[in-house]
């Protein structure tokens, strides 16, 4: 069983609270819903309630109105929350066997995607795979990319020539926060648009 990110989610809403908050949702509603003891459906959304429930019993105490602000205030709107069926889900990232449902789309001619400098041999061979991921994330500006790609260091900002990859049959979905997802994005789509500079 996976164990709880360390820390402890506050009763109250600050900005670091938020972001420790944002990180568990991520960590269950994504990776593990099995370490509160909760299962999501086949689209990834469980109840509202029995999310606060479960997370209240495993020593994560959190009121609805601490949700919608998290929720809301999430840089990148990591979650969506049904007003009409009072659910909750990631909108994508999932590590665990999901189909969000979403319907292929259109992508723009160019689309970019942040990784470590370390994965830049293996993708020159192999491409963007999903890995243990549910899709490739990619998205619709450098600056989004360089930032994804920065969280974990020298990175590399790679640009995908979505445009081309769509007319040759690959399919693309955006999820509900503008983040676009793909299979796989082959080496001959890519192209390295920012690199560290090597001393």
């Amino acid at each position: 069983m996976a164990v709880l990110p360390s820390g402890q989610v506050p009763l109250q809403t600050g900005w670091m609270e938020q972001v420790q908050t944002s990180k568990l949702l991520s960590f269950v509603l994504r990776h593990h819903p099995e370490a509160v003891g909760v299962t999501l459906d086949h689209a990834g959304w469980i109840s509202v309630d029995d999310l606060l429930d479960a997370l209240a019993k495993y020593g994560r105490p959190l009121t609805r109105a601490e949700l919608h602000t998290v929720v809301a205030a999430s840089d990148k709107q990591r979650f969506t929350i049904d007003g009409t069926t009072d659910r909750i889900r990631a909108n994508q990232g999932h590590s665990v066997d999901v189909d969000l449902g979403l319907p292929d789309a259109v992508p723009p001619e160019v689309l970019y995607h942040g990784t470590p400098t370390r994965n830049l041999p293996s993708i020159r061979i192999d491409g963007l795979r999903k890995r243990g991921r549910h899709a490739v994330h990619l998205s619709v500006d450098a600056a989004t990319a360089h930032s994804v790609g920065a969280r974990r260091g020298e990175h590399v900002v790679l640009e995908v020539r979505a445009g081309a990859m769509h007319q040759n049959g690959h399919r693309f979905a955006v999820s509900a926060n503008g983040v676009w997802l793909t299979d796989v994005v082959p080496a001959r789509y890519l192209r390295v648009l920012f690199e560290p500079a090597r001393e």
